[in-house]
C-alpha cells in the first residue's frame, strides 16, 4: 500500500514537472487587447471585474460592463451589474470558457477580443475593489449609506477604473479610468478614457493618499478643479 501511494505521488510530481498537470495561472490583475487605435482592458480584482473598450488616441469612450466574477474549472462565471450597451444585461448570469497562463489569456466575452496579454498581476498596496463610503462636508467626513446606487473604483497593480451605477434601477451614471501610481503617499491617476467628458483624457490628477486596514483616504482636486476629500472602503468578497 505504501509503495502504491509513493509511486502515485512520484507520477504526479513528474507530470507537474513536465507541464502535464500545471495549474492554471490566476486571472487576477489587468489584461489588454488592441485592434488599431481601439483598446480593450479587463480588470479582475477582489471577485469583481470590469471590461472597457475605448480609443485613447481619438479620446473616445465606447463601452464598459462588469460585475461580480468567479472562475472554476476553466469557466468564468459573471453576474453583470452594469453595461453601457444594454441595461437589459444587468442582473444576467453568464458563463465563458477561459484559459490563462502567466502572460496570456484566452477569453471571448461575446464579440470582444479572444486573445489577451497580461498588463499586471494585481499585486499592489491599492489593488482591490473599493467603494466610496465617506466624503468631507463642513470639515467632517460624512458617511455614505450603502444602497443599490454605488460608486466603485477597481484597481489592479497599475490600472484603475471608477464606475457609478445603480444595480436596482440598472442605471449607469459614468466611468473613467487609465493607469495609476501610488508612491510615498501620492496617488496619481493618468486618465485614458472618461465617459462624460472626453476633454479630460490625457490629464493627470494627484492626491494625497493613505491606507489604514480596509479604508483608503485620499484628498486633492478633482478633474474639475474642485477640492475633494474621500474615504473608500475595500469590498471584500
Amino acid at each position: 500500500m505504501k509503495k502504491t501511494i509513493l509511486f502515485s505521488i512520484t507520477v504526479v510530481f513528474v507530470m507537474i514537472s513536465a507541464g502535464f498537470l500545471r495549474p492554471q495561472a490566476s486571472l487576477t490583475g489587468a489584461w489588454h487587447a488592441k485592434s488599431g487605435s481601439a483598446e480593450q482592458v479587463l480588470i479582475f480584482q477582489d471577485g469583481y471585474f470590469s471590461y472597457t473598450l475605448f480609443d485613447k488616441t481619438n479620446k473616445k469612450f465606447i463601452r464598459t460592463f462588469g460585475g461580480t466574477v468567479a472562475e472554476a474549472g476553466g469557466q468564468l462565471h459573471v453576474n453583470i451589474e452594469f453595461d453601457t450597451e444594454s441595461k437589459d444585461n444587468v442582473g444576467k448570469h453568464m458563463h465563458y470558457a477561459v484559459s490563462v497562463s502567466e502572460k496570456t489569456m484566452k477569453l471571448n466575452l461575446g464579440s470582444m477580443a479572444e486573445n489577451w496579454e497580461r498588463i499586471d498581476d494585481g499585486k499592489a498596496e491599492l489593488a482591490g475593489n473599493w467603494r466610496i463610503t465617506g466624503r468631507m462636508n463642513n470639515n467632517q467626513v460624512q458617511p455614505i449609506q450603502l444602497s443599490a446606487r454605488k460608486t466603485l473604483k477597481l484597481l489592479s497593480g497599475t490600472r484603475f477604473q471608477w464606475m457609478a451605477v445603480n444595480t436596482e434601477t440598472k442605471e449607469f451614471f459614468g466611468t473613467g479610468g487609465g493607469t495609476y501610481t501610488f508612491i510615498n503617499g501620492k496617488y496619481t491617476e493618468h486618465i485614458e478614457f472618461f465617459s462624460r467628458d472626453s476633454t479630460r483624457v490625457g490629464a493627470s490628477l494627484t492626491f494625497d493618499g493613505s491606507v489604514s486596514g480596509y479604508v483608503w483616504t485620499h484628498k486633492g482636486l478633482s478633474s474639475r478643479g474642485d477640492p475633494i476629500h474621500e474615504e473608500w472602503t475595500r469590498e471584500v468578497k
